[in-house]
This record gives structure tokens, C-alpha cells and sequence, in this order.
């Protein structure tokens, strides 16, 4: 049975049943009385109400208004039965697709996938299609994912002559931006005879998900210029956080000030966008100021700063927005405390972690993957494995990131054998590792010589093509290289892209072996490749030459690194100074430098 939300909404519906019994004796109602009673209902219990109020009246079944209203009604109290039973109880009443538009309304309303047996049916009973049969069916393969029967409709809109009407393209742009591709809602788009500022919001908004950034920019800008609408707050909304995502700071100044002068920085919701987008941005101050001028602020206003701070690492005003938070009453919810647990991590207060953990408890909280995900990767980087391993555990459906957090955690704190077997038994699960598997479990195949599971893994990257990834190719490199195998090592070097890591990996691994001069080329190689040389660079390559006995290429590694160090620490070498007397003038230079007003014949005099 549905709840009630408040009590004031029951005062209210009570308080308009109680004045229209007044107005009408013997409980007795107009037609015009009984729709608004029914537009007023706020619960399922109270939508019966006036269903009986409609039957006691004898308005049902004949009216259709009536019986329209009810089924959207109990449509949107989960009671789609009731709403089919009305249907057939007026259905016999009725001489137009009104009754049917609403029932194919009401099931897409009540996530009820009746397979289209509706529409089908309309079409075979020979009913008229009219205007608001394409946009609401439409609707409903746009919300299956149901492309075939789509493209169907799509086809009869053409044919009965509803493609120039913009209600009915608005949705058909909606069905392909959901279940096709950037070309066919371009396509549908550019084939409209008229449009409004929806058909460009639907637009804008299929490019920005598909990550078509520019193109989504160059057509708000003519949304803007040339068609001869102006943006509203679904285009503003739409754009900005495409601005963010380019991190393009300029754009997102200019709509920023468009925002301003159309009076949408009133609106709640662009000024969250825009705190996001200065925040994504880099724009610290912009970001805060914009949340400090918010008229109005909810939930989504504090998670938007506080995750565009800890997006920006940082992480301690983060924590002082979330404790601002806290005290000015605004209940935290899933995504804010997913965004905190990471920020904790980087801080280091683990304890304050487990606050936040018990928070989610009391309130319910915990079931959230987001949540869970986090509190695993918080306890595995706190030491806390068996904590870890009970938040995942009890994950009703784990998605990929649960898997590799605990993957992580596993192979963070020594529990190689563990992680392995979790990676065999997440693929008996079903889940298809990814390359942050792979490179979460192969540092603990190389620290304890597994080898054979290694090259399992090897294998399963291959076929899930994971091993051109760089960060999986370079932990491929440093297992083989750990496990003895450089030959190995430097076979997944050779194919697979390579980095300052990829070549540190072989000089230490050639360090340690009677090969050591490898180490030594390679490290010329990086020199010559323009590569930056870190510690691992100059550890590896010295210990090759103490190995090789190599003297003088270890004084001249020895020179270089001094050579850097005095670099990164702005030292500097005196040059090299030298003179020569001419005429009995003593005349001094440096390396490098020219004498000056010296004539060029005196140099060439004999002694």
C-alpha cells in the first residue's frame, strides 16, 4: 500500500473532498468537481476515493475524461491493473485514440513494457493515429531500448504525414539520441520542417553524452546566433557540463555571463552547473564564489563543491564544505558521501571513514554500490582487509569497480594468493576483468614468482585486448621481469607502448642479472629519446655498473646525476675563465665569449 509523503497533502485532499460534499448534497458531484478531485489526489488510497466518488455519481463508465484521468492516476501509484480494468470498462465508450494514447501513456508511466501489445492492437482495431500516438509510443521504445519497433514507427510517422509536426520529432530525436547513434538524431534533426528550442536542447544533449564536446558548443552558439530562439535553462544545463568535461574555462566564462544577462543565475540548477564547471575546470575562487551567491541552495549544490574541490585535490576545504555542510542541517546523501570517503583517504582519517560508514548504516546508506565501492577502497588503503572484505561481501550486485577494489585491496596488503583467486572467481561469476584487474593483480603475481598465474593473466588480457593498455603492458613487463623471465619482459616491451616506467622496469630487472649492460643501453636510450631520468633510472644503471665493475661510465652516470641535482636546485657551475695579453693589456674571457673592440690585426701579428 502507498504511504502517504505528508500529512499535509492528506489535509488538503481532504479539506477539498469535505468543501465539494458541502457544495453538493448527498455526496453528490459534477463532472467538472470529480476531475479536479482526482488531479488533486496525492496517494493511491485516495485516488480510489475518488474513483468511487466517480462510480457512486454514475459518471463511469461512460465518461472518458474521467476514465483517462483515473488510469494516469493509478498509473503513477504502481497500479497498472486498475488502470487496464478502466480501459476495457470504457473502452466500448470511446470513439477516438484518446483512451488508447493514455493507456500506452500510462504503462510507459507505470514501467510496464507490455511488448507494444497495445499499439498493435490500436493499429489492428483500425484506430485513427493521431498526434499524440507517435510521441507517447515513441516514449516507450525509447525506454525498452526497442530500435526495430522505433524505426517501425518512424516509418508510419512518414507515411501518414506526421513527420512535420515538431511535437512528434522532439521524440523521435528522443528514441534515436537513447537507442541509436549521432547520425540518425542528426539526420532526424536536419529533416525537420520546423523546430523549437527543445528540438535544439535534444540535440545539444545527445552530442554532450555521446562526448561530441565541440560539436555540442558550436551548436549551442547557434542555438544562440542564428535560429532564432534563445537558450533556456535545459540548453544552459545541457552545455556546461561539456565546458567542464573539455575543461574549457573560457566558454564556460562567456555562457557564465549569457546566464547572467537572460536572468538564469536565478535558477538553482545553473548554478550548481556552473559551481561544477569552475570547479572542473581549475577555477577554485569562481567555483566558490558562484556557491556563496546561490539564492537557494540543495543537496546537489554541496555535492557539486565538494566534489569539484576534491576533484581539484583539494582535500581539506573539501572536508571543511562537508562539515559546513553537516551543520547547516542538509542530509548528506549517497553521492556526497562517495565523494567524501576518498577525500578521507588522501587525508588520512580513516577514523573519521568509519563515522561516515556507520552514518550510512543508520540511514540506509550502505546497499549503495557508489558507497560500498568507496568504503572498500577506504579500508584497503587503511590496512583493514577483513573490514574490506565484509562491505563486499555483502553487496547484493557487485559491478566491475567492487571486483577491483577488492582485487586492490587484496594485493595491497600482501594477500596475494587471495587476489588471484578473486579474479578467477569474479570471471566464474560472469564479470569480464578489465585493465585495472590486470593491473591490480599482477603486482601481486610478481612479488611472490607467480608465474603460471601470470601468464594466465597474460592471456586473458590478450583476449579481452586489455594488453595494449600502458599501465597493464608495463605490469605484464615488471611480472616477467620479478619472475626471472626477462626475455619475457623485453618481448611485451618491444610490442607494447612504452614510458619512463616501461624502461626503468628493464634496468633494474638487467641490473640484477649477468646482462647488466642492457641496463646501460637502455639507459642511454632513454637520454636519447629526450626521456625524463628519475631515481629508478640512476639506481638501476649504477648498480649495473658496480655489477660490470664499470668505473668510468659509473663516474660519468655519477656526473650526471649531480649535473641534475644542481639543476632542479638552481646551482650553478662557475664557467670555465681564461686570459691573453696583448700590448701589455691583460685581456680575461670566459667559455663561450667573444673579445670586443680588439683589433683583428693584433691577433694576427707575429710574436
Amino acid at each position: 500500500m502507498f504511504s502517504f509523503s505528508n500529512n499535509a497533502s492528506v489535509k488538503a485532499f481532504h479539506h477539498l473532498l469535505s468543501t465539494l460534499s458541502c457544495k453538493h448534497s448527498s455526496s453528490f458531484f459534477t463532472h467538472a468537481s470529480l476531475l479536479s478531485l482526482i488531479s488533486n489526489a496525492k496517494s493511491l488510497p485516495q485516488t480510489k476515493q475518488s474513483h468511487a466518488s466517480a462510480l457512486l455519481n454514475a459518471f463511469l463508465p461512460q465518461s472518458i475524461s474521467l476514465c483517462a484521468s483515473l488510469i494516469l492516476k493509478y498509473a503513477t501509484f504502481h497500479d497498472p491493473t486498475t488502470s487496464l480494468y478502466l480501459f476495457h470498462q470504457t473502452l466500448p465508450f470511446s470513439r477516438s485514440a484518446f483512451l488508447w494514447n493514455t493507456l500506452i501513456r500510462a504503462l510507459s508511466v507505470a514501467r510496464v513494457n507490455d511488448d507494444f501489445r497495445t499499439y498493435n492492437q490500436m493499429v489492428k482495431m483500425g484506430v485513427r493515429l493521431d498526434d499524440h500516438t507517435f510521441p507517447f509510443v515513441l516514449k516507450a521504445c525509447a525506454d525498452s531500448l526497442s530500435v526495430q519497433k522505433g524505426r517501425e514507427i518512424h516509418g508510419a510517422v512518414f507515411k501518414l504525414g506526421f513527420d512535420s509536426d515538431v511535437f512528434v520529432g522532439n521524440t523521435l530525436l528522443l528514441f534515436y539520441g537513447n537507442c541509436g547513434g549521432v547520425k540518425d538524431v542528426k539526420r532526424v534533426f536536419d529533416e525537420m520542417l520546423e523546430r523549437d528550442v527543445v528540438s535544439w536542447n535534444s540535440l545539444i544533449g545527445v552530442f554532450s553524452v555521446h562526448g561530441f564536446y565541440a560539436e555540442a558548443i558550436h551548436l549551442f552558439c547557434e542555438l544562440n546566433l542564428r535560429s532564432g530562439f534563445r537558450p533556456n535553462m535545459v540548453s544552459v544545463v545541457s552545455v556546461l557540463p561539456v565546458c567542464a568535461g573539455l575543461e574549457d574555462g573560457v566558454t564556460g566564462r562567456q555562457i557564465h555571463c549569457y546566464v547572467v544577462k537572460t536572468g538564469l543565475d536565478s535558477q538553482v540548477t545553473v548554478g550548481n552547473a556552473l559551481v561544477d564547471v569552475y570547479g572542473k575546470c581549475g577555477y577554485v575562487k569562481d567555483s566558490r564564489r558562484v556557491f556563496d551567491e546561490l539564492s537557494e541552495r540543495n543537496g546537489v549544490s554541496w555535492n557539486a563543491i565538494i566534489t569539484s574541490l576534491a576533484y581539484l585535490e583539494r582535500n581539506q576545504d573539501a572536508l571543511e564544505m562537508f562539515r559546513l555542510m553537516i551543520d547547516g542541517g542538509v542530509k548528506p546523501n549517497s553521492v556526497t558521501l562517495s565523494s567524501m570517503l576518498p577525500v578521507l583517504v588522501e587525508l588520512k582519517l580513516f577514523d573519521f571513514g568509519k563515522e561516515i560508514h556507520g552514518f550510512s548504516l543508520r540511514f540506509g546508506l550502505e546497499s549503495d554500490i557508489f558507497i560500498a565501492n568507496a568504503l572498500i577502497d577506504m579500508y584497503a588503503k587503511s590496512g583493514r582487509s577483513l573490514q574490506a572484505s565484509n562491505v563486499f561481501n555483502q553487496i547484493g550486485e557487485k559491478n566491475i569497480v567492487s571486483w577491483n577494489a577488492m582485487v586492490a585491496n587484496f594485493s595491497q596488503n600482501r594477500l596475494e594468493l587471495a587476489a588471484v583467486d578473486l579474479v578467477r572467481q569474479m570471471q566464474a561469476d560472469g564479470e569480464i576483468p578489465n585493465s585495472v584487474t590486470f593491473t591490480n593483480v599482477l603486482p601481486a603475481c610478481a612479488r611472490i614468482g607467480f608465474l603460471r598465474p601470470g601468464k594466465e593473466i597474460h592471456a586473458r588480457a590478450i583476449r579481452t585486448g586489455s594488453s595494449v593498455d600502458l599501465f597493464v603492458s608495463n605490469a605484464l613487463t615488471d611480472m616477467y621481469a620479478k619472475c626471472g623471465c626477462l626475455n619475457l619482459a623485453r618481448r611485451v616491451f618491444k610490442i607494447s607502448l612504452r614510458d619512463e616506467v616501461s624502461y626503468n622496469i628493464l634496468i633494474i630487472g638487467y641490473s640484477q642479472t649477468t646482462n647488466c649492460s642492457e641496463s646501460l643501453r637502455l639507459f642511454l636510450e632513454m637520454g636519447i629519446k629526450g626521456m625524463k631520468l628519475d631515481v629508478v633510472s640512476y639506481m638501476g644503471v649504477i648498480s649495473a655498473c658496480a655489477n660490470l665493475a664499470a668505473l668510468k661510465q659509473g663516474k660519468e652516470v655519477h656526473g650526471l646525476a649531480v649535473r641534475k641535482l644542481m639543476k632542479s636546485r638552481g646551482a650553478k657551475k662557475n664557467p670555465g675563465c681564461s686570459w691573453v695579453q696583448i700590448d701589455n693589456q691583460v685581456h680575461a674571457f670566459v667559455a663561450g665569449e667573444r673579445m670586443m673592440n680588439v683589433d683583428s690585426s693584433l691577433l694576427c701579428a707575429d710574436p
